[in-house]
């Protein structure tokens, strides 16, 4: 819309100038306006607006060749035509089947954090769906798959220990629950291993306080892990170099009664005879308290290596 001078309202007689200079504005202002307005309608700028005439597949379609593609192992080709379900018919009968296959074929692709999301979503819109637990399941072991060594951060393992815990909680009798028990055995063990590895660390540096609290730790949270047995035998070593005999003199004799056989036990003996002690129990230390009640039910340790 084009403006001239003649089609601006005139200033009528007997309006003060201001006034006047004021409804002009407006008028130039209003009018400037309807350019601006018209300048953002698409349809007045053919170069700008191009609808998009793409078809949308339907979703038994997108269904059906994600299976096919997973079925000749394109993983990631599969999880694209399952998560375009989503996007393109979420309100279809097969929008909850994809979301769980994105998850799955995320998984099989090794893209764990993809996974993740998608198993979160999935759970979050059926929570009472027969298919959340396996979406659990998924999200557990996406976790569970990043766990690093036990020389770097254990964010990831902490991550699986509690998605594994909330399989458990939330189904108990799914057929994942056996699985999640072991996988459990290997990611509290890392985080055993990890404060071993920060325990021997003050150990050597002579920092037997700092020592004495990691050591703690496992003997207290991990008691089912490989680790306990040496962390029982470090707490004598660490006690005996603070003075404390009391508390080594008890880790050693926790260790022989419930580890017997354990090498850490004969070398914690030796450490207690070359002070001129041997190991006792005092019954009302925190490492005695520990391991009322223990029984070591489990017959071993599934390592990392071995999934």
């Amino acid at each position: 819309m084009s403006v001239t001078r003649q089609s601006l309202p005139a200033i009528h007689r007997g309006t003060s100038p201001r006034k006047g200079i004021a409804l002009a504005l407006g008028a130039a202002m209003l009018l400037g306006g309807c350019d601006t307005l018209s300048s953002l309608n698409p349809f007045d700028r053919p170069e700008v607006y191009k609808p998009d005439l793409t078809p949308v597949e339907p979703a038994d379609k997108l269904y059906n060749e994600g299976l096919a593609r997973l079925q000749n192992g394109d993983s990631e080709g599969a999880s694209k035509r399952f998560d375009q379900i989503d996007k393109t018919a979420p309100f279809s009968p097969y929008a909850r089947k994809g979301v769980l296959m994105t998850a799955y074929t995320n998984f099989q692709a090794s893209k764990w954090e993809e996974a993740i999301t998608a198993s979160k979503r999935f759970i979050a819109q059926n929570p009472a769906s027969p298919d959340a637990a396996y979406a659990q399941y998924i999200m557990a072991m996406s976790y569970f798959n990043q766990i690093p060594d036990t020389t770097r951060d254990q964010e990831k393992t902490g991550q699986a220990i509690q998605a594994f815990e909330e399989l458990l909680a939330r189904y108990p009798k799914s057929e994942y629950a056996l699985d999640a028990k072991e996988k459990l055995l290997v990611a509290r063990d890392q985080l055993a291993g990890k404060e071993m590895n920060v325990g021997r660390f003050y150990l050597e540096k002579r920092n037997y306080t700092a020592a004495v609290n990691r050591f703690r730790e496992v003997i207290i949270k991990y008691q089912t892990t490989r680790h306990v047995e040496e962390a029982l035998m470090r707490l004598s070593e660490a006690y005996m170099a603070l003075g404390v005999t009391n508390e080594a003199q008890t880790a050693a004799a926790v260790l022989g009664h419930n580890f017997p056989d354990s090498p850490w036990y004969k070398d914690a003996y030796k450490l207690l005879q070359s002070g001129g002690l041997e190991p006792r129990e005092d019954r009302g230390s925190y490492i005695s308290r520990a391991f009322n009640g223990f029984s070591r039910t489990v017959g071993g340790i599934i390592g990392l290596g071995s999934l």
